[in-house]
């Protein structure tokens, strides 16, 4: 169950259905952003997708999951293009990047309970300036 529910996450991450990837969330999933804040419920987890999809049209590529029991982690490329400056980061130009990143899971009965995600802020900055 674990490693379906992340390949489904990732599924409709590429497929850009928002609606998809809020489905393998739990109402109170806990997500632990890079660098930034960690927010407790979907509703900020929809208003956090909706943002990224505002600024970024991001891929995933390259996806290995790996599972113990109700926990998963998941290495990948995100390939994307920064279509919308997003706050105090560079300006977006339409530049294209791709950056390692993983992404740390835990599942609970039937949905992602919680979602940490890691990527070098620093290696994307470098790639789109």
């Amino acid at each position: 169950m674990t490693e379906q529910l992340i390949r489904a996450y990732f599924d409709a991450f590429n497929s850009h259905n928002a609606d998809a990837m809020l489905a393998t969330l739990s109402d109170d999933v806990v997500h632990v952003i890079n660098e930034g804040p960690t927010e407790v419920g979907i509703d900020k987890f929809r208003a956090f997708k909706a943002h990224m999809d505002d600024c970024y049209r991001e891929h995933i590529s390259d996806l290995c999951v790996m599972v113990s029991g109700n926990r998963g982690a998941a290495e990948f490329t995100c390939s994307g293009t920064y279509l919308k400056t997003d706050g105090p980061l560079v300006e977006a130009k339409g530049q294209t990047y791709a950056i390692p990143a993983a992404a740390f899971f835990e599942v609970e009965g039937d949905k992602i309970k919680r979602v940490t995600s890691y990527y070098s802020l620093k290696g994307w900055i470098e790639a789109v300036s």
